[in-house]
């Protein structure tokens, strides 16, 4: 069962609940949630009943769980567990939610300029964590893996890209050595129910990757998590590798449909390893793309520089032109999907901040971001599109982002709204407010008879629709920013072109201004966000000055009155909601989340601790919930 404490609890009621379990022979484990929500866990079976349990002082609520795996079970876990790597760039590497991660390398160690070779190839492609192999025991004839000399490569080669390393471990006698250069611990499929083993490689703690035996049930496969979970392993990956079945076609029938049912049964992350079921490297690609498709969280596969002359494994494993066409195909295929490709942040080396937005020279993000920093300090970093802002800050290419949100006249920015969703592992730290003034540029020379086409953003074109409609003959294109408009003007040097855009970009594209302050209102303005990586602690303004703002996202349940009953929740805390939108959720028709934002001006005392108060309220009676970040808007 799950015992959910009240926040309230004194440690005399928890000791005494506490003594309650222990004398019915309940092994108990204790979680400190994300809200300071802290469940009791107890494990075991009695004849006690709950409601003697939920009458003592303290008990908020009970959650029975009927599944002889108790702690994998995702009545234990209501939420989806995502395990937390680090590798030594201090980059986490977080499996589970909204990344897909990579894992790759060879199916043993062969030498040192094998691992190093091999980690390179898959580093450049975008794995984000190197495995291979230091002991083999498919054959007493076959290769046998170098032992402790392969761990001392494997940590080479990770350290010098950047990637954790994952290695399998087949005896608990070895497992000081493989905890010593691993940071994580796979169990194969050949060990999967070796119990012994999992309840030592539990006490290690440190994350697992456990492997389906081919001949495991589902369930059987959760209670070899459930050995290591009730052991002391904090973060367990599952993995599915393909099941025994009467088809010869392949090694083994990769079993797509576990992933879907595993996303019922347990909170656990999911990968895939197409490698060891298809035996085949020209195969593993789509089936790695299917995995993706069927909701896995990403893929372990072999990767071999030299597979002809590989010592193991070398008909599974991809070349590295493989591997890398399969990476650009999951990068395609991610967003469809509502996720994004987890990546290898670029290491920080001194050098100005960067703050990356989307366009050209000269568009009004570059201008917020000279608005909100100091902009001696501050190099501006252009991008090609919103997702990449995430992207870039994620990666390290970029300490910050400036990312529109809503504009006074157009209305909101949805595709960042989304991009919120998509890309969990960012924070909002600051917001801006900027006046948005469009002029007319055309080259010099021109005059307003000679205009037939015209560029712009968008939603600057709709932000002067009153101006357009007295040239109904014009042609409009749209481009993906008003400074991208400016800059194709210039390079095309026709009269008979003109772009929306600030009159800043005059000066910048050598173009001349025909008309300032054409948009349909002068009270036209647009919010824009500054986003940071979480993982990434940045001393900054943020830091010091004192939030008024603070930004969520919610799923609700879907029933009557579920929506009323969080919007209630703000107002019990006395917190002004001033904005609230739904998104459509990707690949579940007609369900929605909100996206609202909040003033704080009017709270006295500790605001973060406020925030989080409601969030876990929030948290109680939604089916998901999200801090965006709380944070200063400048509204200068």
């Amino acid at each position: 069962m799950v015992i959910i404490l009240k926040k309230d609890i004194s440690e005399r009621d928890k000791e005494e609940l506490k003594s309650v379990l222990n004398r019915h022979n309940f092994k108990l484990n204790e979680i400190v949630g994300d809200e300071d929500t802290i469940l009791l866990a107890a494990v075991g079976s009695s004849s006690i009943e709950i409601r003697e349990l939920e009458a003592l002082p303290g008990v908020s609520r009970i959650i029975p769980i009927s599944k002889p795996y108790k702690m994998a079970s995702r009545e234990f876990k209501r939420e989806d567990t995502i395990v937390e790597i680090p590798n030594r760039r201090g980059q986490v590497i977080r499996v589970g939610g909204q990344r897909l991660v990579s894992i790759a390398g060879p199916c043993a160690v062969e030498s040192r300029e094998q691992i190093l070779a091999c980690a390179k190839a898959v580093a450049e492609s975008g794995a984000v964590m190197l495995r291979s192999r230091a002991w083999l025991r498919s054959s007493p004839y076959s290769f046998q893996g170098l032992g402790e000399q392969a761990l001392l490569y494997l940590r080479e080669a990770g350290d010098e890209f950047g990637l954790p390393i994952v290695t399998e471990i087949m005896s608990p006698e070895v497992l000081p050595l493989v905890s010593e250069y691993a940071d994580v611990i796979q169990i194969g499929s050949r060990t999967m129910q070796d119990f012994d083993l999992l309840k030592k490689v539990g006490g290690a703690k440190k994350p697992v990757i456990l492997k389906r035996a081919y001949t495991a049930t589902l369930e059987e496969f959760l209670m070899s998590a459930e050995y290591l979970l009730a052991s002391g392993a904090e973060n367990v990956i599952l993995c599915e590798r393909g099941i025994r079945t009467f088809e010869y076609g392949t090694r083994n029938t990769l079993d797509l449909a576990a992933i879907p049912v595993l996303r019922t049964l347990t909170h656990l992350p999911i990968l895939v390893d197409p490698s060891h079921a298809i035996q085949s490297r020209d195969r593993v690609s789509p089936m790695a793309l299917a995995a993706i498709a069927s909701g896995a969280d990403g893929v372990i596969v072999d990767v071999h520089t030299n597979p002809e002359k590989a010592l193991a494994g070398g008909v599974s494993s991809m070349i590295p032109a493989q591997f890398d066409k399969m990476m650009h195909d999951i990068e395609a295929l991610a967003p469809v999907m509502g996720k994004s490709v987890a990546h290898i942040r670029e290491e920080i080396r001194e050098r100005k901040t960067i703050c990356a937005y989307s366009g050209k020279r000269g568009a009004y993000a570059e201008q917020a971001i000279t608005r909100y920093f100091d902009a001696a300090d501050v190099e501006p970093r252009a991008v090609k599109s919103f997702s990449d802002i995430f992207q870039d800050v994620i990666d390290g290419r970029a300490d910050y982002g400036m990312v529109p949100i809503e504009n006074s006249l157009a209305g909101s920015v949805y595709q960042n709204y989304d991009n919120f969703s998509r890309f969990e592992d960012v924070t909002i730290v600051g917001a801006v407010t900027l006046n948005i003034r469009h002029s007319l540029l055309a080259v010099k020379g021109s005059s307003l008879s000679d205009v037939h086409t015209v560029y712009s953003h968008p939603q600057a074109l709709g932000q002067c629709r009153k101006f357009l409609e007295q040239h109904p003959d014009w042609n409009q294109i749209e481009v993906v920013s008003t400074a991208t408009a400016a800059e194709l003007v210039s390079q095309n040097a026709d009269k008979a072109n003109v772009a929306i855009a600030s009159n800043v970009n005059a000066k910048l594209y050598n173009l001349e201004v025909l008309f300032d302050d054409i948009e349909d209102d002068p009270g036209n303005f647009t919010r824009f966000v500054v986003i940071r990586s979480k993982e990434k602690l940045v001393q900054n303004r943020e830091v010091n000055v004192s939030p008024n703002m603070a930004s969520f996202i919610f799923k609700t349940k879907n029933e009557p009155g579920a929506l009323c009953r969080a919007l209630g929740i703000f107002e019990k805390h006395k917190i002004n909601l001033i904005r609230l939108e739904s998104r459509p959720m990707e690949g579940q028709p007609w369900n929605y989340r909100f996206y609202a934002d909040a003033e704080l001006s009017g709270l006295q005392g500790n605001v973060k601790a406020e925030v989080e108060t409601l969030l876990g309220e929030l948290n109680e009676i939604c089916e998901a919930t999200r801090l965006l970040g709380i944070y200063f808007e400048n509204r200068r």
